[in-house]
Order: C-alpha cells, then structure tokens, then sequence
C-alpha cells in the first residue's frame, strides 16, 4: 500500500477532463460512509459572512472560527465543474437567471414544449446530468412567472426538491483564532483616469492568523436512491474534497487554505455509523504551539489516538468495510501507543493493528477515475 507525500504535487498535468455520467451504467451505494476532512487556512478569510462586513466567522465567546457546509459544497460544485461534470447550482452573476432555464442546460436537444414532452423520465434524465443533484440535493424554487410557456412546462414536470444523500456539518476550528489586524485595511495606489494623479483607498481586509478544521459528512446509501448517487459517485469524492480545496481557493481572500487529512470510513453494517467522528480529533496541546501563537501547520499537532481506536473498535465489531484514508506529511500526528509523526502515516497504523484499509494518493486516483470514465 503506498503512503506517498501530497504536498508536492504539480497538478498542472493531472487536470484532464471528465466525461458526463452516464448513472445507468454504475452500481448502486449499499455502504454508508462518514467523513472527516480536516482543513486549514492561514492569514486568510475561510468564510465571511455578508451579514457583518464579510468577516470571518468566529463564535464570540469561544473565539473558534467557523466554515459553514455551504461554503464547502460550493468548493465542491465548483470543482465538479471544472471536471466537466455538469451541475445544476451554478455561480449566478446578480441572481436573475430563469432557474428553469438554467435545468433545460442540461438536456440536449430540449427546445420546445413537445421536446420536453418527449423525455421519458425527466427527473432520471435530469439527475443523470445534475452531478451536484445527485450529491447535495436542492430545493427547485423555479421563478414564479416566466412568461414563457417551456419554462413553465418544466415547473410543472419538476419535483419541488431532492434531498442529498451527501451532507457536511459545518467545522468549527479546533483552536481560538486571532484576527489579523495588520491587514485589516490596506491602502491601493491607483492613477485616476482624468489627472493621472495617485489616490489612495482602503479595501476591508479581514482575515485569520490560522485555523484548522475537522468537516464531518456522511453519505447515506438509503437516501442515494433518490438521487440516483452511484457508487462511482462516492468514491470521487475521495479525491473532489482534497482536489476542491487546493484548486477552488485561489482567489485573494481564501488563498492560504489546504487540505491537511481525509477519511471516509465506509460501513458494511446497514444503517451504521460512529457519528460525529471528528470529534475524536483533538489538539495536542502539549505538541502545538497556544493558540495565540498558531501561525500556520507547522505549529499545530493533531491527536488522533481516539480516531484511531474508535476505527479499530468498529472493525472489531465488525462494522467496517474500508477506511479510504489520505493524509499531509507537514501535519504532525500523535497517537498513543504509535510511533507515527505525520497525518500520511495514519493509513499504516490502521493497517498494522487489523483494520482494512484503502491508503490512496489523491491524484493517481483521480487520474485512474479518469482514465475509466
């Protein structure tokens, strides 16, 4: 089983494109699988909230910074696209998109009332191509008055909502953030176009010093079948996550974000999980730096003793049928009894102690994906 580093990957090559999913031709999902993914972000803003200034989200009394599920999903829908999947819940400019049309993108050769007609099961066919749909769900709030006798056509036709298989819980980070307060305004030169003079103006600049963040997510085999989510679906999203949050966080406010440790314990038990399974990671605060310190990976250590006897436990118990598991080698580890120093040495450890484990390299897997589809 290889356990290679992924921290030093170009994926200038690896972003080949992906076929659109033909959900007919995959095997249904009869295994739940529950998440952990643990994130970081450095001298950035994770996720503001418009409704106070764009700030970052931090819980006033705890201090702990928060990234909503939201957030997430839409790192996700975005890199779905970027795949070439096609979604449903695209980015909207100002908002005024006729969300019907927005559905009939998705159809080829629907231009017409009797077109639409034609479609044998509109709601298979639509989930077939909505790949997000068939993760996340979505309330379909058509707009109310088109004035447009297909779009109208497809309001009739479509259900009011699907309901995800896939959900994320929000993460809140393990340690008291601090915000940077020498970047809370920066100052921009700029030549005005009539003087040619300098001008001055101050740009709102909130960001964190670090946090890190432990997301929790479950995919539910019962609830896949409503949305058609294929078993080629849940295990793209072993690399989606890792590959979302290093392509998605580019822009100049959420750069400094990474993928640090993904983990998708998959049951063989039905109806089974652990729940709230990011909850057994925990800061070695002996290891880590206080949390008035932190400024980046390098002053953080994670314990994951009790992560890794819950998984040994319920592989005793025999509820487990695989741990997908991928890991940083600059995010230090600790677990009792265990010699291991970084979160990519994880994988190795399950193994030793007897539980089935499928320890992956992000983009080798996604490059074999690819290659399939």
């Amino acid at each position: 089983m290889s356990h290679r580093t992924l921290d030093n990957y170009d994926t200038n090559d690896t972003e080949k494109p992906m076929s659109e999913t033909d959900t007919t031709a995959d095997s249904d999902v009869t295994n739940r699988s529950e998440i952990v993914f643990v994130t970081d972000a450095q001298d950035c803003n994770p996720n503001g909230d418009p409704m106070g200034e764009n700030r970052p989200r931090i819980d006033p009394v705890t201090q702990q910074a928060a990234i909503t599920d939201v957030r997430l999903k839409r790192y996700l829908r975005d890199q779905l696209q970027a795949d070439n999947h096609p979604i449903f819940v695209k980015r909207t400019g100002d908002g005024a998109e006729i969300r019907a049309a927005l559905a009939l993108d998705l159809f080829d050769d629907v231009e017409t009332v009797e077109d639409l007609d034609e479609v044998n099961d509109i709601e298979r066919e639509f989930l077939s191509q909505a790949t997000d749909i068939r993760y996340f769900g979505a309330t379909l709030s058509f707009n109310a008055d088109t004035n447009d006798e297909l779009y109208e056509a497809v309001k009739e036709r479509f259900p009011s909502q699907f309901t995800g298989p896939v959900q994320f819980s929000p993460a809140r980070s393990l340690n008291a953030v601090e915000t940077n307060e020498e970047t809370s305004m920066l100052t921009s030169v700029i030549a005005t176009q009539d003087e040619k003079e300098q001008g001055g103006f101050g740009l709102d600049d909130h960001r964190i010093k670090y946090g890190i963040f432990p997301f929790h997510g479950l995919v539910d085999e019962h609830g896949a079948s409503d949305t058609h989510l294929n078993a080629a679906d849940v295990e793209r999203l072993d690399t989606l996550c890792w590959r979302a949050l290093k392509n998605q966080t580019i822009s100049r406010s959420k750069i400094g974000q990474e993928p640090r440790l993904y983990i998708r314990a998959e049951y063989s038990t039905d109806g089974y999980h652990v729940g709230d399974l990011h909850n057994d990671i925990t800061l070695n605060e002996g290891e880590s730096k206080s949390d008035g310190e932190l400024r980046s990976v390098r002053d953080v250590c994670l314990d994951v003793s009790n992560l890794v006897e819950t998984l040994v436990s319920v592989a005793n118990d025999s509820h487990l049928e695989t741990v997908h598991i991928t890991g940083s080698n600059r995010l230090a580890v600790t677990c009792d009894g265990a010699e291991i120093e970084a979160a990519d040495e994880i994988a190795g450890e399950l193994e030793g102690r007897g539980v089935p484990v499928d320890g992956f390299d992000v983009y080798q897997k996604f490059n074999e994906a690819s290659a399939a589809e």
